[in-house]
């Protein structure tokens, strides 16, 4: 998948089912949370900017490596 150099926004991540897939294997109850929908207008590069203190490194790595190879 291309995610246009981290400018893919969390709406198109979620509106393809492959996507929404990968990210709700790798982060679980956190795609839950009841904010997901309205970050839908946020693009990858915002979301990581703060994820990074919620979500080990290695996680947001092995996510965006599996969302790269869809």
């Amino acid at each position: 998948m291309d995610l246009k150099n981290q400018q893919i926004t969390v709406g198109e991540l979620l509106d393809d089912p492959a996507a929404r897939g990968v990210l709700k294997k790798r982060l679980g109850k956190l795609m839950d949370h009841p904010l997901v929908p309205a970050a839908r207008t946020l693009t990858l590069e915002q979301v990581l900017g703060f994820a990074k203190y919620y979500v080990p490194q290695p996680v947001i790595q092995n996510t965006l490596r599996e969302l790269q190879r869809l």
